[in-house]
């Protein structure tokens, strides 16, 4: 049996073929000798994450993980928790980001993403200072640059059957659901049943009184006057009332497993399902990242059989319909990251999966249902006639086409055979 697995995660990597970008796909992309490389030595498929849904990437990982609909709840007790928040059955969590609008017409749902974390903990500070809710109280914590999370308390159990202040997301099945085209304007929760109505007060509440203190703060005046978008609102959406009861993965698969993440999400979902989180500086989301990361995988690796890895950067430039970022981006990870990795590790006894959680097309700007490519490499993996990592090229390999569910039974089930 290997040694080791690497189950590596490049967060919106599918993306389709447009005319507006040449009739390529990022991946389409002569330059990624690495991931290349995986392919022409492994097995490939297509993997349709939460088929027919354009995922949110909580339900997006969970699937991939191979956790059920059902277990799946809201995404805000999970950025609750992946950011340290002693999050209780009960709270009502929300993943929040700091926007812009002008009254409630929406200009941008990430301040031009330029906003920084420290900005963003400037601004949380005035908030949870000056904001007092009138039945509850509430626990607002920035994460990374204009992510944040919101924890609301009150005396009674709060239902998270609410829907979002975020116009761009929905609840499908089950299964958030990321949206193309939607209303730009900041929405007014509402109850989706009765007994809901207090939530939605309360995170209307929070909504008004929190862009009261935004719209005048040292730190928009400061942004306004540097031509840049104020981060004055917050959208908020995905709400949970309990925490996600999903089983110990590590217990299940009998293999001790570990999570190298990015994003306060993942390390939430890593937390719940038994894996040991291991600590990492905060992204930047450029090439800076990729030795630190190495130098955590290869040492991991000595601690831990299975390594679950979710790298963010793609995903923010496919959000910006920006191709040649996206393709930087991709660029960049099989260059500093795999290209090291691969010099460091031995595939003789190391099987190395990748995938992504979810495409986000850059024609598209948003999430999509569409395939993501996926590879399975190492051990004595008999290579498929694929030669290279792309949505096109691994839709001929042998793995066929996958749903998400079944990603980790196939990848566990071909680690203990080798």
């Amino acid at each position: 049996m290997p040694k080791n697995l690497l189950f590596i995660v490049l967060d919106g990597i599918g993306d389709i073929r447009s005319e507006k970008f040449g009739n390529k796909t990022p991946l389409e992309n002569k330059n990624l000798k690495s991931l290349n490389f995986l392919a022409k030595n492994g097995i490939n498929g297509l993997v349709y994450v939460t088929p027919g849904i354009a995922p949110e990437s909580n339900s997006a990982v969970l699937s991939l993980l191979g956790y059920p609909v059902e277990m799946h709840g809201g995404r805000g007790p999970l950025e609750a928790i992946g950011t340290g928040v002693n999050f209780k059955d009960g709270m009502l969590g929300l993943r929040c980001n700091f926007a812009t609008a002008e009254g409630n017409k929406l200009v941008d749902r990430r301040v031009g993403r330029n906003l920084t974390s420290e900005e963003a903990a400037q601004l949380a500070n005035a908030i949870n200072k000056n904001v007092r809710l009138s039945k509850g109280s509430f626990i607002f914590k920035p994460s990374v640059a204009h992510r944040a999370v919101l924890i609301i308390k009150s005396k009674q159990k709060l239902s998270a059957n609410i829907s979002n202040t975020d116009p761009a997301y929905r609840m499908r099945g089950g299964i958030a659901e990321a949206l193309k085209d939607y209303p730009k304007i900041v929405m007014k929760s509402q109850a989706l049943e009765k007994g809901a109505e207090l939530s939605a007060e309360l995170l209307n509440e929070f909504t008004k009184k929190s862009q009261e203190i935004l719209e005048n703060h040292p730190v928009n005046k400061n942004r306004e006057k540097q031509g840049k978008l104020k981060a004055n609102v917050i959208l908020s959406r995905d709400a949970g009332n309990e925490v996600p009861k999903l089983y110990n993965i590590s217990k299940k698969y009998n293999k001790r497993w570990a999570i190298l993440a990015d994003m306060p999400l993942e390390i939430g979902i890593g937390k719940l399902c038994g894996m040991k989180v291991m600590d990492l500086p905060l992204p930047t989301f450029t090439k800076k990242d990729y030795p630190t990361r190495v130098k955590k995988t290869l040492s991991t690796m000595n601690k831990f059989t299975c390594l679950y890895i979710h790298i963010k950067g793609p995903d923010l430039f496919g959000h910006d319909g920006d191709f040649e970022g996206k393709k930087k981006s991709i660029e960049e990870i099989d260059k500093f990251y795999f290209g090291p990795l691969l010099n460091k590790i031995s595939l003789k006894n190391t099987i190395v999966v990748v995938t992504g959680d979810h495409a986000t097309p850059c024609a598209d700007k948003a999430h999509s249902a569409d395939p993501v490519p996926m590879l399975i490499a190492g051990n004595n993996i008999k290579p498929d006639n694929v030669e290279k990592f792309s949505e096109i090229d691994c839709a001929k390999g042998s793995l066929g086409t996958l749903n998400g569910l079944e990603v980790m039974p196939e990848i566990i089930g071909i680690f203990d055979k080798q």
